[in-house]
């Protein structure tokens, strides 16, 4: 909210005058609602709320820069409208002889609070000025506390209103006090509209979720989504009416897929947790918190279902081999996706007009695996194209990420809602920056850490085995490094990246075999 002080106001000087209003006052009296407001908005505001001695109050500040202002003394004294309007007068013609802008706010300030309602041209000048003052001045302030900001548009727009409501103003009150009345009235039919809105779209949001709640629990039978009741932690994922299947071109689509339609699928079970944190330890010793942070949203859950998440590091800290790692030691299957080449167009699904059509990426990776718990890894999100010639993945991805969506989604081959509400998204980024809002606000974001030199000998077992294993040997065929190999590994590797390692100790285990060679 602007602070009341004219060099905040980049407007030409004839409005600047309209709109400054001095100072902010420092009397602990003010409201802490309204500090920082101009002046003028501050005394409509004390108007609004109906305080009390609202005049003496500026007297008072009049007072404290004119002081022995006889006018002043005469208003406070009989705060009639002739004396009001004296005050004013004489305020203005200080500030131009002092040049002074402040003056002018007060005297507006005085004209707002002794003003009467306009009838007939009588006081139409003051109060059309101070109507103009209390626009610019709300101008400055519609980014504020929307409760406040509410209040003040009402007396604004109010008291702009009076001229033409003077028929339905009480005569007994005064302009400022008959512009709440008036604005108050101004919005209702505004108001109830939205609310009546926003109470129809809470209703269609309530028959979708029986609906959906509805159809989830209806019995099915292959080929018919409606006979056979569905064993616990299973999910239909996909429904297809007999009708539907005749369709020569879905038909073509489904191909192997055909399995998997009107079937309950089983959930992967939640693995002994403790299990699973040691063997992720035993090979990521360095990511014990990310280890922590991510099995935490199993706890208490009887199936997988891991909620989005962003493992941000910079390169070869090994976040591509955790989230595949993660999802084979939880018992999931890995729909691993190279975002750099991705769309939303080909990972959302395409259309069965096309002669391309297939269905969407997680329906393809729950019929690859034939259970309803899967996870997909998406690689490199950062690096995802921005244009969106065929839709970004940035964009499609949303529809997958909240609950509410993902457990209908509209699939464009199929065309019928796929129930993929127990599918794990875990995305690797070297950096967030590029990603779009949206996007971030439905992940956690997670940064995972680059081993150091200390984690070495936590690592080298790891390594060895998995050195072993990408060779088709048996781990127990592969010894540890000896003393010299040891510290070979140590002098050119002092933290970083495992991927550097792993090369590292690949070229010795090398050495080491061409050596038993030529021996």
């Amino acid at each position: 909210m602007s602070a009341d002080n004219s060099d905040d106001f980049d407007l030409p000087a004839v409005q600047r005058d309209a709109v400054v209003t001095g100072a902010a006052a420092d009397s602990a009296d003010w409201d802490e609602r309204l500090e920082g407001l101009p002046r003028l908005l501050r005394y409509a505001m004390l108007v609004n709320d109906n305080a009390r001695h609202v005049e003496q109050r500026l007297t008072a500040e009049i007072d404290e820069l004119c002081p022995n202002l006889p006018l002043n003394a005469a208003w406070a004294a009989a705060p009639t409208v002739e004396a009001g309007l004296a005050v004013a007068a004489e305020l203005d013609c200080r500030a131009v002889t002092e040049n002074d802008p402040k003056l002018r706010g007060f005297a507006d300030c005085v004209r707002l609070l002794c003003l009467p309602v306009p009838r007939g041209g009588a006081f139409f000048e003051g109060h059309q000025r101070v109507a103009k003052a209390l626009l610019l001045a709300f101008e400055h302030v519609r980014d504020g506390d929307e409760r406040l900001c509410s209040d003040i548009e009402r007396l604004v727009f109010g008291w702009a209103a009076l001229p033409a409501c003077s028929h339905m103003v009480l005569s007994h009150q005064s302009a400022a006090r008959n512009a709440v009345l008036i604005g108050s009235g101004m919005a209702k039919h505004r108001i109830a509209a939205v609310k009546a809105a926003a109470r129809r779209e809470k209703e269609k949001e309530r028959r979708a979720r029986e609906e959906a709640e509805k159809e989830a629990a209806q019995p099915l039978q292959q080929g018919s989504p409606s006979a056979e009741v569905v064993p616990a932690n299973h999910l239909v994922v996909a429904r297809l009416s007999r009708e539907a299947m005749k369709n020569a071109k879905l038909r073509e689509i489904l191909g192997p897929l055909k399995d998997i339609i009107n079937l309950p699928l089983p959930l992967v079970a939640v693995p002994p947790l403790n299990q699973v944190r040691n063997t992720l330890l035993y090979e990521f010793p360095y990511a014990s918190d990310v280890i922590d942070f991510v099995l935490a949203d199993l706890v208490g859950r009887t199936t997988v279902k891991l909620r989005p998440l962003i493992l941000v590091g910079d390169f070869g800290g090994g976040k591509s081999r955790f989230a595949r790692r993660l999802g084979e030691v939880l018992g999931l299957s890995v729909w691993c996706e190279d975002c750099s080449r991705a769309d939303g167009a080909v990972f959302g699904g395409t259309d069965r007009r096309w002669y391309s059509a297939e269905p969407c990426h997680p329906f393809l990776a729950i019929a690859q695996a034939k259970q309803a718990s899967v996870l997909i890894q998406l690689e490199e999100l950062e690096k995802a194209a921005v244009r969106n010639d065929y839709g970004r993945l940035w964009d499609c991805l949303l529809g997958f990420l909240e609950l509410e969506t993902s457990a209908r989604y509209p699939d464009p081959a199929l065309q019928t809602n796929l129930q993929l509400s127990q599918v794990s998204f875990l995305a690797t980024v070297n950096s967030i920056e590029p990603l779009p809002g949206p996007l971030r606000d439905r992940f956690r974001v997670i940064k995972f850490p680059k081993p150091s030199a200390d984690d070495l000998d936590a690592l080298l077992p790891a390594v060895i085995a998995d050195l072993a294993q990408e060779r088709g040997l048996d781990g127990s065929w592969v010894p540890p490094l000896d003393g010299t190999e040891h510290a070979a590994v140590a002098q050119h590797w002092r933290g970083g990246s495992v991927r550097r390692l792993r090369r590292i100790v690949e070229a010795i285990l090398r050495e080491r075999d061409l050596r038993a060679t030529r021996n």
